[in-house]
């Protein structure tokens, strides 16, 4: 510390999704990150590859080397979830992809963060059948993360983690709030100057939701989002086709690009 070249990879979590628009651009808990970061080295670079809808294996293949390329001191990985929800899902493979990846970014000496996912039981109950495949996941990367020396932002047991005020409609993609807490949560891990375990805190309570009312709203949510995310994968499509990194090279805190 201070950090003063960051590289984010991943999906559209890292990419910022929901946390802005498509017309203004999107934030994210990377570009909160940085923001943190540029506070403490007047010299800071930061660059964002991440882009939705990529699997594991394309965030190893398309920026990994690209990454190392840009000779940072910190990197971030947030990949995983896009492999775990799809059909088929071979945990053993994406877990290999992701840790040829920890393990290629941490031989470089640079600092390297990755993440857990949260309760998907709790943040969408109708696809409460994918926990264990979370679960398992989760301990797959705390492993891997100790045996590589990867610094390991693990959110799963708190339960901020799953407050539906940190998740979009969708509940796929974090609100601006969780940005934040997801960028806090990381600054914490890093041991950044000032950071504390304040993103842990609990938002004021929610009032009780009426039964009829809570199936209104996971049926709305079906005919919203999951059926129609149910079609792109039937059509072999993806969120992210046709799109780029949203900041491939390293720049300063706040120049082109940022939103």
């Amino acid at each position: 510390m201070p950090y003063q070249r960051y590289v984010a990879l991943g999906d559209s979590q890292t990419e910022g999704l929901n946390d802005g628009t498509e017309e203004t651009g999107y934030r994210g808990w990377a570009d909160r990150l940085a923001e943190i970061l540029a506070t403490h080295h007047p010299d800071f670079r930061y660059a964002n590859l991440a882009v939705r809808g990529r699997l594991t294996a394309q965030v190893r293949a398309e920026q990994a080397e690209a990454a190392l390329a840009l000779n940072p001191d910190l990197i971030s990985v947030m990949a995983g979830m896009n492999d775990l929800v799809r059909p088929g899902f071979d945990a053993t493979a994406v877990a290999a992809d992701l840790e040829a990846m920890l393990k290629a970014l941490t031989a470089s000496g640079a600092t390297v963060v990755t993440f857990t996912f949260p309760d998907v039981a709790k943040i969408a109950p109708l696809v409460r059948h994918l926990r264990p495949k979370v679960l398992d996941f989760n301990d797959r990367i705390r492993v891997m993360a100790e045996r590589h020396g990867a610094t390991l932002v693990d959110t799963f047991h708190h339960p901020i983690a799953t407050d539906p005020r940190l998740w979009s409609k969708d509940r796929i993609h974090a609100t601006p709030l969780g940005h934040a807490r997801i960028a806090a949560a990381a600054a914490h891990a890093l041991k950044v100057p000032g950071a504390g375990p304040s993103w842990t805190d609990p938002l004021p309570p929610l009032p009780t939701m009426p039964i009829w009312r809570r199936a209104a709203v996971e049926l709305a949510w079906v005919g919203a989002f999951l059926g129609p995310w149910i079609v792109r994968r039937l059509r072999g499509r993806s969120s992210g086709d046709g799109r780029t990194a949203k900041r491939p090279e390293l720049q300063p805190f706040g120049s082109a690009n940022m939103a």
